[in-house]
C-alpha cells in the first residue's frame, strides 16, 4: 500500500466525480472507491465526504436515489448527472494542466 498523501483543498469534489463515474454508490461506498482508485494513498474523513455529496447533489453534478445497500440498510445512492459528466471533464482536463505545469516547474534546473 501507498503512504498516505494529503488530500489537496479543492480535490475532494473531483475525486468524489471520478468515483461516482464509475458505478453508483452509496456514501461509504464513495468512500472506499476513492480509496480504492488511490491504492489507499488517500483517505477521506466521513465528515468531510458527505457535506461534499450534498453540495454536488444540489449543484445538479450527482443525483441521488434511496436504495438499499449490501449489508441491508437503507442507503442514498449517487449517480453522476450530465452536467456532473462535462464537470468531470473539465476539472479533469484543468488537474492536468496544473499537474504538468508543478511538474515543470519543479523540474527546473539552475541555469
Amino acid at each position: 500500500m501507498a503512504p498516505q498523501a494529503e488530500l489537496l483543498p479543492g480535490t475532494l469534489d473531483l475525486l468524489i466525480l471520478k468515483a461516482v463515474s464509475l458505478g453508483a454508490h452509496h456514501g461509504y461506498g464513495v468512500l472506499l472507491r476513492i480509496e480504492q482508485i488511490t491504492g489507499g494513498a488517500l483517505a477521506i474523513e466521513q465528515g468531510a465526504l458527505y457535506p461534499a455529496l450534498y453540495r454536488l447533489e444540489h449543484q445538479g453534478l450527482l443525483d441521488a436515489e434511496w436504495g438499499t445497500s449490501d449489508n441491508n440498510r437503507r442507503a442514498k445512492f449517487y449517480r453522476l448527472t450530465a452536467a456532473g459528466r462535462r464537470r468531470l471533464r473539465a476539472e479533469t482536463e484543468r488537474w492536468h494542466r496544473a499537474a504538468l505545469a508543478m511538474n515543470t516547474a519543479l523540474g527546473a534546473q539552475e541555469a
